[in-house]
C-alpha cells in the first residue's frame, strides 16, 4: 500500500480559518457509577426537540423531501451559536471540498496496514493520520498499531480489550469520573471492576487507588487513566499512578494502562508533554470530532504493535486480518481527519489551544465576578458552574447537567461574543429565578469545592478568594 504524507505547503483553498449487561443495570451519567434502577416497559413518546415535521418514509402527507431537509438545515444553522455544553468542534469549512466523496461507498474494513481486495477504501489516508498521532505521542512507526474508530467509546472498548487479552485475570480500575464507556467495557467483557473515588476536582483519588491495588495485589491491574474527565475536565496524573504501581510492587508485566484522552489528547501535547509511549502505557484514544472537528463521530486508537497479535484474526472473506471492534469502518472519516490535520498543522493547534484556554478563563472570571459558583481546572477548557434553575434555559444553551452542576466546554468555535450572550442571558434569568429571595442558588461546595461555591453560606469565603 502506498503512503500519504502531510505536505508542509498544504494550503486548502476552501478553509478560512461489558457480555450483555444484567437486566436493569444502568450506568449513571458520565461518572461510571453503576446503579440498579427499575426500567419501565412502557414505551416513551418520541422527543421532538427541534419541532420538525418529519413523516415516516413512504407517506406522502407531509412536506416535500427538499422542504423537510431545508427546514432541518435552517434549524441547525440557527442553533450553532447555542451549542456550548458538549465537546464538539463545529468550526470547520472543508465540507465543500470533500463533498464529492459522498458519491462513493468507502469502507476501511480490516487492518489499516493491509491491502483490501477492493479499491473503495481510504486506508492510505488512515495510515497517514495514524502516523501523525504516533509522532505526536512519541512511538516509532514500526512499533505501533492503530486504526480510525467510530468515536471515543470504541477507542476505550478497544484499549481495555487489549489490556484484558494481555492480562486475562486483570482487574479494571477507573475513577468514578471516568467516561461511562469504561464501566460499559467492564460489563461487556465481564471484567472485575474497581470503581475508584474521585477528588472534588474530578481527578482520580490516588490514595483510594493505592488501597485497592494493595487489596488486589495477587491480580494484574488494568488502569484507565483519564486525560480530561468528561464533566470537570480533570487530568489524572500518569506519573503519580506509575509511582503508586511501583510502590505497590507491580512490575511492568503486571499492569496495563489505557489513556482516555478523548478531548484533551489534542490539547495537552501542545502545553505539557504528558501523553507519551516512552512511558509504560499500553494505549491512547482520542475523539476526532471533538477538538479537531469532523461532521461524523470518529476517533483514533493507538496501541503497541507487539500487543495486537492477541486480538488479530484472519478473515478469509475480506482477505485480511482484523483486530478492530467494528469490522466495517467509515472510510470518509480518515480523509476528513487527514484534511483537517494537514490544513491546521502544529501552529494551528497551538493557536486553537491558547484561544480556548483564554476564553475559558474569561468565562470563569466573568461568572465569578457576577457571584456565580464556578470552577475551572488546570489544563482544562471545561467551565463548571451552578446548574441553571430553568429547564428551558438549559435546553436553549444545550447544557450538560449533573446534580446541581452544569458545564460549558469552550471549544475552538465558541467566540467571546457567544460567551457574552450566554453570560448576559444567565444574569437576566437569575434575577427572575431568585428575585423574591424565597429560593437561593444551589450550594455546590460538595461538587466543586467550598472555595468555588458562591451560595449564601460560602459567599464570604468565595468573595475573599
Amino acid at each position: 500500500m502506498g503512503s500519504l504524507s502531510f505536505e508542509k505547503d498544504f494550503e486548502p483553498s476552501a478553509i478560512t480559518p461489558r457480555g450483555l449487561a444484567p437486566p436493569g443495570l444502568i450506568v449513571n451519567g458520565d461518572f461510571g457509577e453503576m446503579m440498579r434502577l427499575k426500567v419501565s416497559s412502557t414505551p416513551t413518546t418520541p422527543r421532538k426537540n427541534l419541532n420538525l415535521s418529519v413523516t415516516e418514509p413512504g407517506k406522502n402527507d407531509g412536506p416535500s423531501l427538499d422542504c423537510t431537509l431545508m427546514n432541518y438545515i435552517d434549524t441547525l444553522t440557527q442553533r450553532i451559536n447555542y451549542h456550548i455544553g458538549y465537546p464538539v468542534n463545529i468550526c470547520y469549512e472543508h465540507y465543500a471540498n470533500l463533498a464529492p466523496l459522498l458519491q462513493f461507498h468507502l469502507n476501511n474494513c480490516g487492518d489499516p496496514f493491509l491491502q483490501n481486495t477492493v479499491d473503495f477504501h481510504s486506508k492510505d489516508f488512515e495510515v497517514a493520520v495514524l502516523n501523525w498521532f504516533a509522532d505526536l505521542w512519541e512511538i516509532e512507526r514500526d512499533q505501533y498499531w492503530g486504526y480510525v474508530t467510530n468515536g471515543g467509546t470504541e477507542g476505550n472498548l478497544h484499549g481495555i480489550l487489549v489490556g484484558r487479552e494481555l492480562l486475562p485475570d486483570g482487574i479494571l480500575y477507573a475513577s468514578k469520573d471516568s467516561h461511562y464507556s469504561v464501566a460499559k467495557a467492564a460489563m461487556m467483557y465481564r471484567m472485575d471492576f474497581e470503581n475508584i473515588n474521585a477528588s472534588i476536582n474530578g481527578e482520580i483519588d490516588y490514595s483510594d487507588l493505592k488501597v485497592k491495588l494493595l487489596q488486589n495485589k495477587g491480580k494484574p491491574a488494568i488502569i484507565n487513566v483519564t486525560i480530561g474527565t468528561t464533566f470537570k475536565g480533570a487530568v489524572d496524573d500518569l506519573d503519580v499512578i506509575l509511582q503508586i504501581l511501583e510502590e505497590c510492587g507491580y512490575t511492568q508485566d503486571q499492569f496495563y494502562i489505557h489513556c482516555d484522552a478523548a478531548l484533551n489528547g489534542l490539547i495537552i501535547p501542545f502545553i505539557k508533554n504528558m501523553i507519551t509511549f516512552k512511558k509504560p502505557i499500553g494505549s491512547v484514544t482520542i475523539s476526532g470530532h471533538k477538538f479537531l472537528g469532523c461532521p461524523m463521530p470518529c476517533g483514533v486508537q493507538i496501541t503497541r504493535k507487539s500487543y495486537i497479535n492477541n486480538l488479530s484474526r484472519r478473515v478469509e472473506y475480506i482477505a485480511s486480518v482484523d483486530a478492530t471492534i467494528s469490522g466495517s469502518r467509515n472510510g470518509l472519516t480518515p480523509i476528513f481527519l487527514w484534511y483537517s490535520l494537514s490544513a491546521k498543522g502544529q501552529i494551528g493547534f497551538q493557536k486553537d489551544v491558547k484561544r480556548c484556554f483564554d476564553n475559558a478563563k474569561y468565562l470563569k472570571d466573568r461568572l465569578q465576578q457576577a457571584g456565580i459558583s464556578v470552577m475551572l481546572n488546570e489544563l482544562s477548557i471545561i467551565v463548571v458552574l451552578e446548574r441553571p434553575r430553568d429547564h428551558e434555559f438549559v435546553r436553549r444553551w444545550q447544557l450538560s447537567c449533573v446534580r446541581d452542576m452544569a458545564h460549558v466546554i469552550v471549544m475552538p468555535g465558541i467566540t467571546r461574543e457567544t460567551l457574552d450572550g450566554f453570560i448576559n442571558d444567565l444574569l437576566q434569568q437569575r434575577k427572575k429565578w431568585y428575585q423574591d429571595g424565597r429560593i437561593s442558588p444551589p450550594c455546590v461546595a460538595n461538587d466543586i469545592g467550598a472555595q468555588n461555591c458562591a451560595c449564601s453560606y460560602h459567599k464570604i469565603d468565595y468573595i475573599i478568594a
